[in-house]
């Protein structure tokens, strides 16, 4: 061989694993928005991990995220968005807020979202079962769990004839619910009173309102936003002696009195799994928006107990979880 020829196959033997190299694709990125803020969400990001690791994928490794958290300030929601679409990122997975706003400017990235509310109803998706676009995702449906929720506070307190309903009016149907929560307290016989509370600096005002008004309970609204900020109400509540019900087992276990509602960390699971088929080649379109069917009612006896509330057998035989 000539040495001018064994050079050349020197050199491309040296090149080549360089090259090789350089064809690799780049780790897929993915956006993750939330209406709320990191403190109080980790269950969140677990969760989400979890799903992406059972489709094969972990952050750091094969995998990369990136996050953004509006602390409360909806409006920051478009711009995080239209800053992902600018990154080209593989797939955004969002909370309903963020979803909302993610959809309203880009219609070719695929988006998983997490909705306590109705998907159809809040346009997310065409239908449940074939969404279309490019949107999907789980749907825990907590808003319409409201008028059982209003029921199990009324078992657990029958004295009561005036409850507190305390809303965040920039949550995606926020309002469905109080409706649907006035409506049922109007069945039972009770007063229903109605207070708006965006974040931190509102609750301390709404309890104050509550008080005003002479509540006897209260039904706290749905939203990520507001659990995110849960020990900040379940202190008000404690604070103020007065016995409140949740959407979600994580207010019980952070001191609230009753929960009913969805497993919402199996939910965001499951979205890291869809998101997770996305970036092997899976289409929003022909994901079936997946439905939670596990729904827990927890109650929290140490509380119930600095309330001077007997939780009634039939309550405490039904419950899923009891604190102690």
């Amino acid at each position: 061989m000539r040495r001018r020829e064994f050079m050349a196959l020197i050199g491309a033997a040296a090149v080549g694993p360089i090259a090789a190299q350089a064809q690799q694709p780049a780790m897929p990125v993915i956006g993750f928005m939330s209406a709320a803020s990191p403190l109080g969400e980790a269950f969140y990001v677990t969760a989400f991990r979890n799903g992406l690791k059972e489709g094969g994928y972990v952050e750091g490794s094969n995998v990369a995220i990136e996050y953004r958290w509006a602390d409360g300030h909806v409006d920051r929601l478009p711009d995080f968005a239209a800053d992902l679409i600018n990154r080209k990122v593989a797939a955004i997975f969002a909370d309903t807020p963020s979803a909302l706003a993610a959809k309203s400017v880009t219609s070719a990235i695929p988006i998983v979202f997490s909705s306590g509310g109705d998907p159809v109803k809040l346009g997310l998706v065409a239908s449940l079962n074939q969404p279309g676009g490019n949107t999907t995702g789980a749907s825990f449906l907590v808003s319409t769990l409201a008028p059982k929720r209003l029921e199990l506070l009324h078992q657990m307190k029958p004295t009561a004839t005036a409850v507190g309903y305390l809303l965040n009016p920039d949550y995606p149907g926020g309002k469905a619910e109080a409706i649907e929560t006035e409506a049922a307290a109007r069945a039972l016989g009770l007063r229903l009173e109605i207070v708006e509370a965006r974040g931190g600096s509102d609750f301390e005002s709404a309890f104050a309102t509550f008080g005003r008004r002479r509540v006897d309970a209260i039904v706290i609204g749905s939203g990520p936003v507001y659990l995110s900020l849960r020990d900040q109400v379940v202190a008000l509540a404690a604070r103020d002696a007065i016995p409140a019900i949740y959407n979600l087992g994580l207010w019980v276990v952070s001191g609230g009195l009753m929960s009913y509602g969805p497993s919402i960390e199996d939910a965001t699971r499951q979205c890291g799994v869809y998101v997770a088929k996305i970036l092997r080649g899976a289409k929003p379109a022909d994901l079936p928006v997946i439905q939670s069917a596990k729904f827990e009612f927890v109650i929290n006896l140490k509380t119930a107990r600095m309330l001077g509330l007997t939780v009634p057998q039939p309550l405490a035989v039904a419950a899923d979880e009891v604190i102690e």
